[in-house]
């Protein structure tokens, strides 16, 4: 009976084990795309000074071609509206010319994608659904002509933006997940090996004593 269970508690030790090293290696598996994907567009990121944004303009200009993929249906050419944002920044100690027009994009992304447009609408075949969207979005910035928004105080990047996606407080919340996991893999492993290290000295000092 004290075999058998001895080499169930051995079994259960060694799941545990492996399934503290599994989550080590996943959570340096999701550290090293984080590394490669995250990291580099955090280090370019320039829009790191948060000011007060007010509106110049919210118009729509010629719309922009996209390729809707289906799996059903061929390839279809759609023409999306562009939106455009332009705003004067309120406050800033780095710039001299705020009284300047800038072009508002949504993310550091958005230029990447098109510099024409602020906010960049999923390619979707139903045209009506992405007019209604940007319409509506349009319409929440005439509501408020002054909100928050983010620019480069060195001054490398002329435009702004009104989300930072790959900000310091983004950041943590993309790495909670895998810290999280590799530090509970290394407590399971750890606190698994200092029971088998403290029934090993047990072990030994019962023959020691016999």
């Amino acid at each position: 009976m004290g075999k058998k269970l001895f080499m169930a508690q051995k079994r259960g030790e060694t799941r545990a084990v492996c399934l503290g090293i599994g989550m080590i290696i996943c959570s340096v598996m999701m550290f090293f795309l984080l590394g490669v994907t995250v990291i580099p567009k955090y280090i370019k990121s320039v829009w790191t000074e948060k000011s007060n944004c007010t509106l110049v303009q919210a118009a729509f200009k010629d719309g922009e071609n996209c390729i809707h993929n289906s799996n059903t249906k061929p390839e279809i050419i759609v023409k999306y509206p562009c939106l455009e944002v332009l705003v004067n920044l309120n406050f800033s100690n780095f710039w001299n010319f705020s009284e300047d027009v800038f072009m508002l994009y949504h993310t550091e992304e958005s230029p990447e994608w098109n510099d024409k447009c602020t906010y960049v609408p999923d390619c979707k075949e139903n045209f009506t659904e992405v007019e209604n969207l940007l319409q509506k979005i349009q319409g929440n910035f005439n509501k408020t002509s002054s909100f928050f928004c983010y620019f480069d105080p060195k001054g490398r990047q002329k435009s702004i933006i009104l989300v930072r996606k790959f900000g310091p407080e983004k950041m943590i919340s993309y790495f909670f997940w895998p810290t999280s996991m590799f530090t509970v893999g290394l407590f399971v492993v750890t606190i698994v090996k200092i029971s088998q290290y403290s029934a090993m000295i047990s072990v030994q000092a019962n023959r020691a004593n016999t």
